[in-house]
């Protein structure tokens, strides 16, 4: 699965291409001290900016006041890496000598369990800049350097040539783009059979088209959360066939249950909880292979 394949780096491509994007980015510029994520991947080293997956331990609600919200944190980070466990899972055997990108990379923790796992290169791609600044300290204090870079790119628009990734993860970033034109670019960078593996949470349009749980959702993070269907559909228009397909939406509410305990939660417990338990939202993990 090597590539072999140089980067194109045409600095005339911008980052930042429209009004929506520039909000979007503005709005986790402003997210420097988002002591939340800071706290989570301290131990680890491993800094997520997406949510968790599977039951907790019911113990840590019980305990005495002044250890209760760090063992709830602790829970919440173990939670988090269990997540990521299902990317690298259904990316299924991949060669240390393989090469893959992290699309809306953040502090950089999918990417670092990705070549911890697999030995093999990550680039992680993210317009955030001081995302990258802190990724790249991360991977250099740890020891990760010389196998996981980070670019300040968009993702819809990267940097590199045509074929140059035997493989593409996405972590609950595709909310924030256009599926069509996000998958178009997935598949120029796809090596012929390379594989993509999302997890993302999505609108269920079999119960409710747009559920107001789903509303507040976006209203809170700046996103424009897809159909279901939407996936497979861009999916299809672009040579990505599934090969796997993974729900995991009850899975997912533990995580916000426990969260909604924390003294850190945010208010957007309570829209997740209310979208999963109706069924108007789905928590999915898709795989698929360029086939095209």
């Amino acid at each position: 699965m090597t590539s072999t394949v140089e980067e194109n780096t045409d600095e005339a491509n911008p980052v930042v291409r429209n009004a929506y994007e520039q909000q979007l980015q503005g709005y986790w510029d402003t997210k420097t001290t988002d002591d939340i994520n800071l706290l989570l991947g301290a131990e680890d080293g491993l800094y997520h900016h997406h949510y968790g997956i599977g039951g907790y331990d019911p113990a840590v609600l019980a305990a005495p006041p002044e250890q209760r919200e760090a063992l709830i944190l602790r829970e919440m980070h173990r939670m988090e890496n269990a997540e990521t466990e299902l990317i690298l899972d259904a990316l299924g055997d991949i060669p240390a000598g393989a090469r893959g990108m992290d699309a809306g990379s953040g502090r950089g923790g999918t990417s670092f369990m990705i070549a911890e796992r697999f030995g093999c290169r990550m680039d992680g791609v993210n317009f955030c800049a001081h995302h990258i600044a802190f990724a790249e300290r991360v991977a250099k204090e740890r020891g990760w350097d010389d196998r996981v870079q980070f670019h300040f790119a968009n993702m819809l628009q990267t940097p590199f040539a045509d074929g140059s990734f035997d493989f593409i993860v996405s972590n609950e970033t595709t909310m924030y783009v256009d599926l069509h034109d996000l998958f178009a670019e997935f598949a120029r960078l796809l090596r012929p059979g390379g594989r993509y593996v999302c997890v993302t949470w999505c609108r269920n349009e079999t119960v409710a088209d747009r559920s107001d749980a789903s509303r507040r959702i976006d209203e809170h993070y700046v996103s424009r959360m897809h159909r279901r269907g939407t996936y497979f559909e861009a999916m299809a228009a672009n040579g990505l066939v599934p090969f796997h397909v993974g729900r995991h939406t009850a899975e997912a509410i533990p995580y916000w249950e426990l969260r909604d305990h924390s003294e850190r939660r945010t208010g957007v417990e309570k829209p997740f909880l209310e979208g999963y338990r109706e069924g108007s939202m789905d928590y999915l993990v898709i795989g698929c292979e360029r086939v095209r």
